[in-house]
């Protein structure tokens, strides 16, 4: 798909590390110019940027309103938005705290309605021919705890629901602006947020016992996933998710009758 997002400008939330570096990734080999969202990890962005022709990294924390307007003025023209910055912040439900529920919702949900809202407005707003057949393109990561509850992660799977909602209220409004809006669900990726879950032997094997595919997915099986989005390959998709995920949310425990 070499070249199937050429003179296009895609910006990538939380995009110096794990899946979000992999889209980035995937997005500059396919032809675009990448900003390079991050909060703390300037290294690693400024590494991205060194080895990608065209990209640029911006600082920004997406729960903060004004922080998201400044990094969207900096980037400028703008044809793709991956809002995908996020975090876990877990306990159980008498243990979390008002700062641990509100804070994983400030940046998982509140900060995907803040960059998607500047996206659509940019997107409404730019007098530049769009370079494919939608005047913009947006992919909300979500995960596949949209869909199935997690105990002890109120919080995370709380603000993943919250996402689906948004992410398709937003299509049906945008739609007839030629906006596209999707969501990609992740299910077990091999990430830094979630290490312990396999590298550990014994906690890998119990891991795949949710995933009927088999294996533990990588970042770039999600990047190949929000490439077909942001392309036009896909120009009739909008308000989906799609699930990238082994088959984790077919509920694998009733494969044999539950």
């Amino acid at each position: 798909m070499s070249g199937i997002l050429a003179n296009q400008r895609a910006l990538v939330t939380g995009g110096d590390s794990g899946i979000g570096a992999a889209v980035v990734r995937a997005f500059a080999q396919a032809g675009a110019a990448v900003g390079i969202n991050y909060r703390s990890g300037k290294e690693r962005a400024e590494a991205l940027v060194a080895e990608l022709c065209g990209a640029v990294a911006i600082q920004a924390d997406v729960s903060k309103e004004d922080e998201v307007r400044a990094m969207f003025e900096r980037f400028g023209h703008i044809d793709i938005l991956v809002a995908n910055a996020g975090m876990q912040n877990d306990a159980s439900l008498t243990d979390m705290t008002l700062e641990q529920w509100q804070r994983v919702l400030d940046v998982n949900l509140t900060g995907q309605f803040l960059c998607v809202r500047e996206a659509v407005a940019r997107f409404m707003s730019q007098r530049e021919a769009a370079a494919s057949k939608a005047a913009g393109k947006i992919i909300c990561m979500s995960s596949v705890h949209e869909l199935i509850p997690w105990a002890r992660h109120v919080n995370y799977a709380a603000s993943k629901g919250g996402v689906m909602m948004m992410m398709k209220s937003v299509a049906q409004e945008v739609a007839p602006r030629r906006i596209r809006v999707n969501g990609i669900a992740p299910g077990a990726i091999k990430t830094p947020i979630n290490t312990a879950a396999w590298q550990d032997p014994r906690a890998a094997a119990k891991l795949l016992e949710l995933i009927p595919y088999g294996r533990i997915g990588e970042p770039e099986d999600v990047a190949r996933a929000a490439l077909w989005l942001a392309s036009d390959e896909s120009d009739y998709v909008t308000g989906t998710t799609l699930f990238v995920d082994g088959g984790m949310s077919l509920y694998p425990a009733f494969a044999h009758g539950g």
